[in-house]
């Protein structure tokens, strides 16, 4: 009867530090997008396939079905707001499709607070790019700004995404407890 105690406390062990593994790999992820989002204003598919992908293997070493599938579900009405959203021109393809992956990896559970979290910072970063987008062509000099080319305000929303994911997986997990 002892040694089936000792096993159920290897089991949860192990499933510690694969929920870890994931969420070190997940922020990993979330830094190279949000990373790919400001040089370039476009999260590679690749990436987005990886988080999903990573959500998957979450998925299935949870191994509850009903998680699975609130899990899937919530992140499938995500998937249709962000196509809305994007076809409408308030956000970009790879948004969307992050804030999907996103929501995949972290669960229903939590997904309201990435959601908040993801807001706010997504409002800090609209704001500074605009506050860059409409004064900083006043620091570079009259003549400057007549000869640059009007450009369309563009906000690397990878950055509130990756951050809001990162910072959810991160506290979904026992990392915090084992780092100090």
């Amino acid at each position: 009867m002892g040694g089936s105690g000792l096993a159920a406390s290897d089991s949860h062990l192990s499933e510690d530090i694969l929920q870890n593994l994931i969420t070190l790999v997940g922020v990993a992820l979330f830094i190279v997008a949000a990373y790919r989002d400001v040089k370039t204003f476009r999260i590679p598919n690749v990436l987005v396939a990886a988080v999903a992908l990573l959500a998957v293997v979450r998925l299935i070493v949870i191994g509850d079905p009903n998680v699975a599938l609130y899990t899937v579900g919530a992140s499938f009405a995500l998937l249709i707001v962000g196509f809305v959203l994007f076809w409408q021109g308030f956000i970009g393809g790879g948004d969307a499709k992050l804030i999907t992956a996103a929501a995949l990896l972290i669960g229903y559970n939590d997904l309201f607070p990435f959601l908040l979290l993801m807001g706010i910072g997504g409002g800090v970063i609209s704001l500074t790019a605009l506050a860059i987008h409409k004064y900083l062509p006043l620091y570079l000099g009259p003549r400057l700004t007549l000869l640059s080319p009007k450009t369309r305000l563009a906000v690397p929303y990878g950055v509130a995404i990756a951050t809001a994911g990162s910072v959810t997986l991160f506290l979904q997990t026992s990392l915090p407890s084992f780092i100090g």
